[in-house]
């Protein structure tokens, strides 16, 4: 899609930034789960302290997608000791592509990931690895169709449901 732009964020995004990921985070997972995980998970996940904290860590950066100087989709990228799991200085981590429901296959999500890429090769990272719910087939083929592999299982707790993430990279 022509004149998307992939811009750093900043703490003076952040109110942007709860925003996208408050609506894309909803969009993509309220029809299998509860309201009341999703809205605990929701307000946790995107607190203002907590977005406060990721922004300000050294080994976490977000992008936003933008059209029209409208946010229409993020990416959350983790080095070091700031992944979720692994904590390989060698990795970089996506641990988030989101994309509003309506610009869904419009490449907005592919050139999230190529900007992750393009920093996974800056970094001199050996490989890029990511968690991804099991019944999320878009994404999971989203990430096969990009080269990614599965590796392992780990679980993601959305509000008090545990649930199964299957882990996949892609080496470099």
């Amino acid at each position: 899609m022509e004149n998307i732009n992939i811009i750093k964020v900043t703490l003076s995004d952040i109110d942007q930034l709860q925003k996208i990921g408050q609506q894309t985070f909803r969009e993509t997972f309220s029809a299998g789960n509860t309201e009341e995980n999703l809205a605990k998970y929701l307000e946790e996940g995107f607190s203002p302290e907590k977005l406060t904290f990721e922004l300000n860590d050294k080994n976490s950066e977000f992008y936003f997608a933008s059209l029209d100087n409208d946010v229409v989709g993020y990416l959350k990228l983790n080095f070091g000791q700031s992944q979720t799991e692994l904590k390989d200085k060698k990795a970089l981590e996506i641990e988030r592509i989101y994309v509003l429901k309506e610009f869904h296959g419009k490449k907005v999500g592919q050139l999230l990931y190529e900007k992750a890429m393009q920093i996974a090769r800056q970094t001199n990272a050996n490989y890029v690895w990511l968690g991804v719910w099991e019944e999320n087939p878009r994404a999971i083929n989203f990430y096969k169709k990009n080269g990614f592999v599965e590796f392992d299982k780990h679980i993601f707790k959305l509000g008090i449901d545990e649930q199964t993430d299957i882990m996949m990279k892609l080496k470099l």
